[in-house]
This record gives structure tokens, sequence and C-alpha cells, in this order.
């Protein structure tokens, strides 16, 4: 986060994740079956690896960071895409991890990454920033409109600002696009990660 900004709490972030989450849960619900080989807009990901990314780190992940505990091995290689129900469970599997950090005892410390570890309100930022900008790739993606509301887009963005050039490193983030200074909030966070807004077919 901003260096001025106070840290993310679960007062501050907990109804933004939930926001985030039940917007993920309905553009997931969006996603034909027949869409799943299709290409996207992110390099070498089809649709069906875009979900899976998508579900395993914020809906498993997210609730596993929460209660401190590794991802089990047999979920990092799923394909969760394989259920034909995956968007009902990906929908109930965000509840669980909501509701985990509802407990203010995850927000305590900081949460072990295993090589470095991060506060727990700045990693639960991060993980909403990749439920956001990963919905908004499904969505594109598939046909969809992705909405959320100003206040959880400005969290997305100063997630973006703040961590923009650990992602570009790890090529998660390609080149920021230009963008009007009076661009909807989620547009500027968008570009700023690499994003044309509104349009398919930008780098993932």
């Amino acid at each position: 986060m901003n260096k001025e900004q106070a840290p993310y709490t679960l007062v501050t972030l907990h109804p933004v994740m939930a926001e985030c989450a039940a917007e993920a849960a309905r553009v997931a619900r969006g996603v034909a079956a027949e869409r799943l080989a299709d290409p996207t807009h992110c390099p070498d990901w089809d649709v069906r690896a875009l979900v899976n990314h998508w579900v395993l780190y914020t809906s498993h992940g997210l609730e596993h960071r929460a209660l401190r505990k590794p991802l089990p091995d047999d979920l990092t290689s799923r394909d969760f895409t394989a259920d034909p129900g995956w968007a009902s469970a990906y929908a109930a599997q965000l509840d669980r991890a909501v509701a985990a950090w509802s407990d203010p005892a995850a927000w305590e410390g900081e949460v072990d990454l295993g090589g470095g570890s991060l506060p727990a309100g700045e990693l639960a930022s991060m993980v909403v920033k990749e439920m956001a900008v990963h919905g908004w790739d499904v969505a594109v993606t598939t046909g969809q409109e992705y909405r959320i509301s100003d206040a959880a887009a400005r969290v997305v963005l100063d997630v973006v600002v703040t961590h923009g050039d650990l992602y570009r490193q790890y090529d998660g983030f390609a080149a920021a696009v230009p963008v009007a200074d009076d661009a909807p909030v989620l547009d500027r966070a968008l570009a700023l990660s690499g994003r044309t807004p509104r349009a398919a077919g930008s780098p993932g």
C-alpha cells in the first residue's frame, strides 16, 4: 500500500473482499463450457488456464492464507474446470474464504509466503487485486462486463500502484497503457497493470 495510507484491516478491506468475491462468482457463472479452450489476452493462457489460476489463488489460496496453512499439492495441480459445476464450487469456496477473513485473528501479524512474509492486510489486498483483475480478464475474454464499485476499484488501483514494479518483474503485468487522468478508477488500475480498459486484445 502507499506509505501514507493506513494498513488494510478487517473494517477497511473485508467489505471490498466480499464485493469482489460476489462479482467473481457472478462472472464465473457466465463462462460457457465451450469458451474454456478460447485464447485470452494473457500470454500462453487459454480461458481454462486463466480460470484455474483465478480459482486456485483467489478462493482456495485466500482461505489458506487466512488460516496460515499451505495449499495442498493436489489443489495446485487440479483442473477445476473439469467439474461441470466448477462455477458453483468456486462461489462456495469464495464464501468460505471471505468467512475465514471475517475473523479478526486473520488480520494479525504476517503471512508466511515460503521465502518471505507480508503483513496480513497487505497480502489480503494483493489477493483482492488478483480477484478483481483476473475477474476482469475472464469477463472480457468471455464477452461479459465486469462491475465493482469505485471504492473497491480504489483498493485495486492502490495495490497496482504499490506493487506494480514487483508484478512486472515476474511478468505478471505488462507495461502501463496510457489512459485519461479522469478515466474511471478501475480503468486507471487496469491501464497501470498493462491492460487496455474496456477492450479485449490487451496484454494480460
